[in-house]
């Protein structure tokens, strides 16, 4: 396992790529613009090709708050006003999300998905589970189809005899957690070491809109939200993914003693594609994980390394 290793770049001609096929399933509606676009482009831009699938085959749309920002503030529910944005603006994708989902919108492939009961394991060399938070991404992480479609896929093996490569990265580690292997019969991560959005980075965002924000839908960070008789956090990423675990202390957030450890916590600082500081990425084996669009950059750079080994493998 590797946990938050600078990237190494060199000045030598790099040997020719062997495009790989990768499957990158989103919902219709709600999923991240900065994890999908930011990550299919990096991939992309790497040599790769990267297809999509949707519950019924028809393109999906990002999470429109997160793409304007409207809606986030105080003053968003009432119309005119909430063309004013100032919550809105830290909140949404930064500027290399929405640019990298402009693009994307553009991409055949993402405009023509396959549809999810369509999706077979062999047609693939490796996978991309991006998140999203707002109520109709659950389609996609409650999906019977896709989560059998991720457990085998988790399950396979290469030409080489290894694991297919798996990037997952905030609530797509939940649909990895919940995709239960027909090998083990336990979830797709027992035994795996991860990360995935942190409870301190969900409440985080939940209690900024609550009390500052979107203070009359205060659950909109919250995909799931507790029961009277469950504690905090109960259903939050974080606590659910550690359920389907070996053990909790495969859940690994960033140590006490890591470098740029503010800049990693905080929920403040996003990760850039030549500064990797603020990102925290947990490899595992095939298997790699982030937590939040900050540490897509990093995420998708370091799929793309492991991209290059399995091309290296066949």
């Amino acid at each position: 396992m590797a946990t938050d290793t600078p990237i190494q770049t060199s000045t030598a001609t790099a040997p020719a790529v062997k495009q790989l096929t990768i499957i990158m399933p989103i919902p219709n509606h709600d999923f991240d613009p900065t994890e999908v676009a930011v990550t299919w482009k990096i991939v992309r831009d790497a040599g790769h090709a990267v297809e999509f699938a949707t519950p019924d085959g028809t393109r999906g749309y990002a999470d429109p708050m997160m793409i304007s920002g409207k809606g986030l503030d105080p003053w968003g529910w009432i119309p005119g006003v909430n063309q004013l944005r100032f919550i809105g603006l830290f909140l949404r994708a930064d500027r290399f999300g929405r640019r990298a989902y402009r693009q994307l919108e553009r991409d055949p492939r993402f405009l023509q998905p396959k549809r999810y009961d369509a999706l077979r394991v062999d047609d693939y060399d490796a996978m991309v589970l991006p998140g999203g938070h707002a109520q109709r991404v659950k389609p996609y992480l409650e999906s019977p189809t896709l989560q059998r479609f991720v457990a085998d896929f988790f399950d396979a093996r290469n030409t080489a005899g290894k694991s297919k490569p798996v990037a997952a990265i905030c609530h797509g580690v939940v649909l990895a957690a919940r995709s239960v292997s027909n090998i083990t019969g336990k979830s797709a991560l027992h035994g795996r070491k991860t990360t995935a959005l942190t409870w301190k980075l969900e409440s985080g965002a939940w209690q900024l809109t609550k009390y500052l924000g979107r203070f009359w839908d205060p659950g909109y960070y919250r995909t799931y939200r507790e029961s009277n008789n469950e504690p905090a956090g109960y259903r939050s990423v974080e606590q659910e993914i550690k359920r389907a675990l070996a053990t909790e202390t495969d859940f690994i957030d960033v140590p006490e003693n890591a470098g740029n450890h503010f800049r990693k916590t905080s929920g403040l600082v996003r990760d850039r594609i030549d500064d990797p500081r603020p990102a925290w990425v947990v490899r595992d084996s095939n298997y790699i994980s982030a937590r939040w669009p900050g540490d897509v950059h990093t995420f998708a750079q370091r799929f793309v390394q492991m991209l290059s080994e399995q091309g290296a493998e066949n």
